[in-house]
Order: C-alpha cells, then structure tokens, then sequence
C-alpha cells in the first residue's frame, strides 16, 4: 500500500461551464476545441507555473501548486487568454472554464491526493462564473500585497456536503479592472440583444407580446404583474441571463402589461391562464418545465392542471394558492390601501409613491436596482391596469387545484419575504403532492442576483431540471425518465413499485408531512440497490428520502449519483433566500 504523505498546496479544481450540453450538440467538435485548448494554452501554462495535472476527470482537472499566488496567477493568465481566443465550436459557443482555488492540508497517496481542502476547492469551482474563478478566504489572505486582484467578497458560503461556511471571493474575466477581451461572450452568454420578439393573440383578440432567449431546452416562464420583455432586462437581466444559459426561456408581457395591449376588456384570472395558453400554442409547444413568479404561479398551476400532458416541471418561486382579499381583514384593508396607492400615485412625478412598492419588493435593493424598479413600474402599465391587477391577484384561489398537479413541483420562498408570507409557499407545498419546498434567507419578493444565496437558487432549479444529471450531480425526473429516453415510464409510475402511502410534502425539520413515509424500495434506475436514508441539511435527523430510489410515490423525485457514488443530503427546506 502506498505511504500516506501529508503537506499543505494550492489546490485548483477546474471544468468547462456548459460541457454536457455542447457534447450533445456536437460531440465531435466540443472534443477537438477542447483538446486543442488543453495542449495549446492549459497545459503549457499550469507547467510554467509549476503546476502539476494530478488527474482529469472528462472536462474536468484538479491541480497542486506549492503556491497560492502560482495558483492564481495560472488561472488568471489561462481565463484571459481563452477570453481572446478565436477557438470555439461551430454553431454551440466557445469553452468557458471554471474555476476554484483553496489552500489546505492535503494527503498524498501515490500520483493523487485527498483531504477536505481538495473537497472546497471542486465546491468553489462550483460557485464560479463561466470565465472567472472563486478563491477560499485562505487564499485571498494569502494574496494580500502579493497580488492586485479585483476580487468580489461573496460572504460565507454553505457548500455543498462541507460542514462549515466557507468565506468565498470571486473574479471574471469581465470583472472591473481585468484583462481586456471580448467580455460577453464568455461571462455573459445571453443578452438583451439576443430576444427575439414576436405577437400572437389571445381568444378575446388581445394581441399578446412574447419573447425567446438563449439556447437549450425550453423552459417557459408563466407571465405575471411588474413585468416588461424590454425593459426587464434593465432589473434583473442577470438572472434572465443565467436562466437562459441553460434554456431557451419564453416568456411574456400578460394582457395590460409591457408589449401586449393595455386596453384590454377582460383583465381576469381566466384570461390570464388563456395568455398563457395562446402563447405556448402560437409556438407550438408540446412537453416543457413551466416556472412561475408572484402570482403567476396560481396561473401555472391552472395551467398545470388542465394540461398535465404538456407540464413536465413546475416552479414556483414566491407564490400563494389564496389572495390577499381573502386571507383576513386586516390583509384584505392592506390590498385596498395598495389599490388607492397606485390609482393615485403610481405615474406621479414623485417616485416617493413607486419607492413604496420598491422597498416591499426588494428591501436590501442597491440605489441603482431600486431606481431601476422605479422606472420599471412607469413603463410596466398603467395606473388602472395596475390597480386592476392588484385587485384580480387579491382574489385569486386556487387551493382546489393544488391536489390534482401531477407535474413534480419545486417550491421556493423567501423566508422574510415582506409581500407573499412564507407559510404561503408552505401550504402551496404542502397541498401539492411530492412537491419540494426550498426557503432562502432573504427578505426580497423580487430575487436579486447580487444577494448571497443567488447561486443556490440557480443550482436548485439546474438539479430539479437535470441540467448537470451527467456530471453525477442528481437527475430530476424528467432528466431520465419521461424525456424521450423512458417515454414509457414516469416518476410516479416508477416510484409507486413496492410503495406505501404517498407522502405530500417536506417540512422545515425534514419531515414528510401527509401520509407516512413510503418503505425503501428497489429501483430499476439505481442497478437494483436500495437506498439509505441521509441526514439533512441541518445534520441532525434522518430523511425518509432514499438516494437511489427517491421516496415512493413521490412526482419528480430525484435520482442521486451512482450506488457505489458519493452521496448527497437532499435540500428539503432549506433556507436559502
């Protein structure tokens, strides 16, 4: 047996962003780009700072260097070379790295090496941009006076399967001050500039405006208030971008709202659900995720039910089953005094009446986000469409419906969110059958990009979607079985074999709420070995989740890695926003 030998390293963890979508739409082509970069320019340079390729893993490298600042240096060196790089393949995009640095205690066997500091440094390459890399605070210590780096503080960050926090900081190749470079295309792959615009029009003759961006997978937004197809990009185009990097997003302007036409005669929950349905049929749309905002995901979930053939997934992120106007008096009195506010104020040329709905929305919002929500609701609708809608989403009850979705149901909410209350995305997962609820620690309706959990809620929506199910991080249902390489089987039917009563949903401590939890069972997808049940996040109580099998009867239960894999505790409610 090798002898075991231990040292402290500067520990690199790369991979390439977006590697097992280009392998599916040109394997050959991604494989020469690849191979060509590696000899070209990674390779010469990890050796020119003395560096060493422990090992590769398809698109992936880990690295030692005896220096923090070698490390750096190499990374840096290597991002903003491929940022001029004229390499890339036809018709799917150009490589993008990532990459995570730590500095640790390491034990060497043989040519490998292991240890927990090898173990942050793959979970930072996680966080990093396409293009950049994220550093452990270890290591921007160790920088101090060494080396000038305009580095981005992402605060303490909880990695995946790594019990303590980790200080976490991040650059990119298009961060202020770095290396010049055709910045966009490798940071920020999908922009404005990218939409494409087109009409359709609703039953009633409402012509409705929907737009298409990015590439991949469909994934379709479910359209909502506060929204405009232009001028969205303005307040949270990163996260249409983000989203968009992944998929081809849909989304639209509803009736009295942004591109589609504002004197509208019916301004109902009805129509809302008819947009939505004229434009996925205007497309000609057969089987996609559907993801909803706010109240838009009452009409997702309408939507879901009456088309359960066509919903492969659903996501609804701070959204309510009731309105406000039926909640209680006292909300039903705040809805009232909102709907004066906006009949009153909202184009006045005071923003002081708009900074009210600014500051609900998003609290913790920098000057320049709240002045571009600001500006956002003048250009949104106007001030009786508004009051309109305010009025519709305060009537909106959906409770009925909740039982018969049969799509598997993500859930997330912010846990302080100051317009839809928390127990609201609760009892929206609860009442949804095998739905999964995620909170986030945050007091924003409006998700902000720049807040620390940002990366989470993408990496929750990448799992549930089965985005990175290749690269062993979890497949979601959908990513396969019921996509075209199991058309015969789904999640239900699959999980329903040997199952007990089916459970509804997860609650805050772990714990399934409804019937009890089903018995472990064999999997046909899991080489015939049952799982074991993990600890959650909180590290305390078991989950009657099974790894393998998933839990029985539950629509859209998630896969884990291999048997013989690493595992991973699942999310269930876990604070995030």
């Amino acid at each position: 047996m090798a002898r075991e030998q231990r040292r402290l390293a500067a520990i690199v963890s790369a991979d390439v962003a977006g590697y097992s979508r280009m392998m599916g739409q040109d394997e050959s082509g991604t494989l020469a780009a690849f191979t060509t970069i590696r000899r070209d320019l990674v390779d010469p340079k990890i050796a020119a700072h003395g560096g060493r390729i422990v090992k590769t893993t398809g698109d992936g490298l880990l690295l030692e260097f005896a220096s923090v600042v070698d490390a750096v240096r190499c990374v840096i060196e290597i991002q903003t070379a491929l940022a001029t790089s004229t390499i890339e393949v036809a018709g799917v995009g150009r490589i993008a790295f990532r990459f995570g640095v730590n500095q640790g205690d390491i034990i060497g066997v043989a040519d490998d090496i292991f240890g927990d500091g090898v173990n942050v440094a793959a979970r930072l390459q996680e966080k990093a941009d396409p293009g950049g890399l994220c550093i452990s605070g270890r290591v921007q210590e160790d920088l101090l006076g060494k080396f000038d780096l305009d580095l981005r503080d992402l605060g303490a960050l909880s990695l995946k399967n790594i019990a303590r926090p980790v200080r976490a900081w991040a650059w990119s190749v298009a961060s202020p001050g770095a290396a010049a470079g055709p910045q966009a295309t490798v940071l920020r792959t999908v922009e404005k500039s990218d939409q494409k615009i087109a009409f359709c029009r609703a039953p009633d003759g409402v012509q409705l405006a929907y737009a298409t961006v990015g590439q991949g997978p469909t994934l379709v937004k479910a359209g909502g208030f506060l929204a405009h197809l232009e001028h969205d990009w303005e307040t949270w185009g990163d996260i249409l971008s983000a989203l968009a990097s992944d998929h081809t997003v849909i989304r639209y302007d509803t009736r009295g709202t942004g591109l589609s036409d504002w004197d509208v005669e019916e301004l109902s929950f009805e129509a809302w659900i008819n947009d939505l349905e004229s434009v996925v049929d205007a497309i000609g749309l057969r089987r996609f995720p559907l993801i909803a905002f706010s109240q838009g995901c009452a009409i997702a979930v309408a939507y879901a039910v009456r088309h359960p053939e066509r919903v492969s997934h659903l996501i609804l992120y701070g959204g309510y089953a009731l309105g406000n106007r039926k909640l209680d008096e006292k909300k039903r009195q705040l809805s009232l005094a909102m709907e004066t506010l906006i009949r009153s104020g909202w184009h006045a040329d005071n923003p002081a009446y708009r900074q009210i709905f600014t500051t609900l929305f998003m609290p913790k919002a920098t000057k320049a986000q709240a002045d571009a929500f600001n500006t956002l609701l003048l250009k949104v609708s106007s001030p009786e469409r508004a009051a309109q809608y305010i009025v519709t989403s305060g009537e909106i009850d959906v409770r009925d419906l909740l039982p018969q979705v049969r799509a598997p149901t993500l859930v997330l909410h912010a846990r302080d969110d100051k317009v839809v209350p928390l127990d609201s995305g609760r009892q929206l997962a609860a009442a949804i059958p095998g739905a999964r609820f995620v909170s986030f620690p945050s007091e924003s309706h409006i998700f902000m990009h720049g807040e620390p959990s940002a990366e989470r809620f993408f990496e929750e929506i990448r799992l549930f979607l089965g985005v990175e199910g290749e690269r062993g991080v979890g497949i979601a249902a959908g990513g396969g079985i019921g996509c075209g390489r199991h058309p015969e089987v789904d999640a239900r039917s699959l999980c329903q074999m040997g199952a007990g009563d089916r459970p509804r949903a997860q609650a805050d401590d772990g714990r399934l709420c409804g019937s009890r939890a089903a018995a472990s069972h064999r999997s046909p997808l899991s080489g015939g070995r049952a799982g074991r049940a993990d600890r959650d996040d909180f590290g305390s109580r078991p989950s009657a989740r099974r790894e393998c099998g998933g839990v029985a009867g539950v629509p859209g239960a998630r896969f884990g890695p291999k048997a013989d894999g690493p595992r991973r505790a699942d999310r269930r409610i876990i604070g995030l926003w």
